[in-house]
């Protein structure tokens, strides 16, 4: 056999080798995807950090879906938005310090940790020629190497120790926009041609600004306001989204910080869950250019139909932004950033653009629910707005998910956090059932 078509016939076989009926999971009890019949999550463990609720359930078990709520060490997420909102000032280190600590801080205690984050901003300079180092457009995967490479850097990188678990937090923070805006204008600078230019972080400014300022200089306040509140809404999401899981599953093996938020930067990077938000963006795109009338219901509904019938756009039938695993009602961050998105569009001139979007997540909506032939209240999600604000902020899609993990990252060193000191705590190690016959082993010269 010809070594050349080996990789063709493996493939081919493990077809017939990775078929489980779907029928089988009933029959065994396996929760898919560690969903419950009811759509709810398995529960797995228990947290003091994120609470997300997307539905009430009654003393009988039932579950009634209900508006979304999102709780940040049980402070709900718009109580701690619309302050800032209100007094138009910068609070991602703020809510930093809440989810790492469990407490809103004081002035003096705020202060002090902003000039931390700010003394961390900065890169080794083996770090810098690291990141010039690595070929590739992906920054995701450049940010996952650089978090693996500081494992190289740091003087006691194996320590659990809770002290030193959270001085690796703060460094980590600190440190995610200095990569990714380093990351980009170098990716520029190689592949685009570029001229190159490598800003030192500011001491007088916090993260939303300074990562503006090191990506592009040129932003205004509104700007890096909204940039701030971006991060503050993605900031955390409970224990059990995708990555934070993969965070505390990788942490419970009690393997080093920097090997377990490389995980959890892996699976944000999918496109089912951190990368959700340029499958977004590109959907409009196409929706504005294919839409000719984008007051027309009836002829968003047309089109809309078309794809979810596998007729028009990428044929996949979905619509991207709609839906959402918990959330039933509505997500309090597309609640949020909704409202981010139409004060930005006023100042960007792109009112029309964010009208047509909000008619595309209304007729969405009721589409979905009306081909599903279901009763149960769907609505728009996180990235159905987050792509279009980092659009109008200037912001290219190479780094929408970059962004992402900069906001999660004090999510997952929360997490971490937690999970390496709670009482009682275990590998995590769930199970799967074979279901496969035995065989009988057979020489080679028989086979």
């Amino acid at each position: 056999m010809k070594k050349e078509y080996l990789v063709y016939k493996l493939s081919d076989e493990v077809k017939e080798a990775c078929k489980i009926p779907r029928e089988a999971f009933t029959k065994y009890g396996v929760k898919r995807g560690l969903r419950n019949e009811d759509g709810s999550g398995v529960l797995v463990g228990l947290t003091n950090i994120g609470n997300v609720i997307g539905y009430d359930r009654s003393e009988d078990g039932k579950l009634t879906p209900c508006p979304g709520r999102l709780y940040y060490r049980g402070y709900e997420l718009d109580d701690l938005v619309s302050p800032l909102l209100k007094e138009k000032r910068f609070g991602f280190e703020e809510i930093a310090y809440l989810l790492l600590s469990g407490k809103l801080p004081d002035k003096e205690e705020l202060d002090a940790f902003k000039e931390l984050l700010n003394d961390n901003m900065a890169l080794d300079h083996r770090t810098i020629v690291h990141i010039i180092d690595i070929e590739g457009s992906n920054i995701m995967n450049i940010l996952a190497r650089c978090v693996l490479e500081m494992y190289t850097l740091d003087p006691n990188p194996d320590d659990i120790s809770r002290d030193n678990l959270m001085r690796q937090s703060i460094e980590l923070i600190a440190k995610f926009p200095t990569i990714v805006a380093y990351a980009y204008n170098i990716y520029q600078h190689s592949v685009r041609g570029s001229s190159l230019h490598i800003s030192h972080p500011k001491e007088n400014l916090g993260i939303a600004e300074n990562f503006l300022y090191m990506l592009k200089h040129n932003y205004t306040d509104l700007d890096a306001r909204m940039l701030d509140l971006l991060l503050i809404i993605q900031a955390e999401h409970g224990g059990g989204n995708n990555s934070t899981f993969t965070v505390r599953v990788t942490s419970s093996t009690r393997t080093d910080t920097y090997s377990s938020i490389a995980a959890g930067i892996g699976s944000l990077k999918g496109p089912l869950h951190g990368g959700a938000n340029i499958k977004c963006i590109n959907m409009f795109h196409h929706l504005k250019e294919n839409i000719s009338d984008w007051k027309s219901i009836d002829e968003i509904d047309t089109y809309l139909n078309r794809m979810l019938h596998k007729e028009a756009y990428d044929k996949t039938g979905l619509i991207y932004g709609i839906g959402h695993a918990v959330y039933t009602m509505s997500d309090p961050r597309a609640v949020e950033l909704k409202r981010l998105a139409g004060e930005l569009a006023k100042e960007k001139g792109r009112i029309d653009e964010y009208e047509f979007l909000k008619l595309i997540e209304q007729e969405g909506v009721k589409c979905v629910t009306a081909f599903r032939k279901s009763d149960k209240p769907i609505c728009a999600n996180l990235d159905f707005y987050s792509g279009f604000i980092y659009e109008m902020l200037g912001l290219p899609q190479e780094i929408y998910t970059p962004i992402f993990a900069m906001a999660r990252i004090v999510g997952w060193t929360a997490h971490r956090i937690e999970e390496l000191n709670f009482e009682g705590r275990r590998i995590i190690r769930p199970a799967y059932k074979n279901i496969l016959e035995q065989k009988t082993y057979v020489p080679l010269d028989e086979r």
